[in-house]
């Protein structure tokens, strides 16, 4: 079973450039399957100690994640020759920074933020679709997740205010 892609366009990056290195979520992008996936689940460490912090700390990661995220993929993106190609996974990143603000720390809340942020990413109800087949550059490769993000987040928080 292949583990890591041999795509021609994947192969354009090198985990060496820093910018590459996190457009591919720490090399998480590379899978050969399911690769927003493994790039969101490479954001499970990185959020595990964000979450560590208090709330103003992690929101400005997360928006300032966000922000480098535009450039990051706009730039992955023109180096593969390829508009948001699966491998990059940046977005699947910042995507679960958003779904988890304010989470309560644990591995069930870590395990529901990851579902729907999967599930939200994957099925794109409206308006996350319109924006993902309308909005181009580093912007669009990441708005979407982002979107996807927020709708995952209220899940979460609607989840914790009714069950706590």
């Amino acid at each position: 079973m292949k583990l890591i892609t041999q795509d021609k366009f994947v192969n354009k990056l090198s985990l060496a450039n820093p910018i590459h290195f996190l457009a591919l979520g720490f090399g998480s992008g590379k899978a050969a399957k399911a690769p927003g996936t493994f790039g969101t689940l490479a954001a499970v460490p990185l959020v595990l100690l964000m979450q560590q912090l208090s709330l103003m700390p992690y929101l400005l990661i997360t928006v300032l994640s966000m922000l480098a995220g535009f450039y990051i993929c706009d730039k992955a993106a023109k180096d593969m020759g390829v508009h948001d190609h699966g491998a990059i996974v940046w977005d699947e990143v910042v995507g679960l920074m958003i779904t988890m603000i304010a989470a309560p720390a644990g591995f069930v809340w870590l395990l529901l933020g990851f579902v729907l942020f999967r599930f939200f990413d994957i099925i794109k109800p409206w308006p996350i679709r319109w924006l993902d087949a309308k909005v181009h550059g580093g912007f669009g490769i990441m708005i979407d997740d982002v979107l996807a993000g927020i709708f995952a987040l209220i899940g979460v928080q609607l989840t914790v205010y009714y069950l706590t």
